[in-house]
């Protein structure tokens, strides 16, 4: 059940009343007895409930392509920059084996 606005017209007092859909609305204020109208309200908030509803859930197919190809390319820079440290390393101790014989 719905809950709607109400304002006097006569003292100003504004006040909600919980009723169903199907009642009349209230016509005599509960403060002065004075005529009153119902105000348009904003209504209830969106609420969910569940343990989903992110915006990644009904994403386009065309979105989870080009994602993919991302990942992949990310992935690929990753495995480069790991070749590279492996290679400096053994670079490193090419070096140290020179200069100890050279001793």
């Amino acid at each position: 059940m719905p809950t709607y606005d109400y304002k006097c017209l006569e003292c100003d007092v504004q006040f909600e009343k919980f009723q169903g859909i199907t009642e009349p609305p209230i016509e005599e204020c509960p403060e002065c007895s004075g005529k009153v109208k119902r105000l348009i309200g904003a209504g209830a908030g969106l609420i969910f409930k569940g343990s989903g509803f992110y915006i990644t859930d009904y994403r386009s197919e065309g979105y989870k392509e080009s994602a993919k190809k991302d990942k992949n390319t990310s992935s690929e820079k990753s495995d480069k920059k790991e070749k590279k440290s492996e290679n400096s390393g053994e670079s490193k101790e090419k070096t140290t084996d020179s200069a100890t014989k050279s001793e």
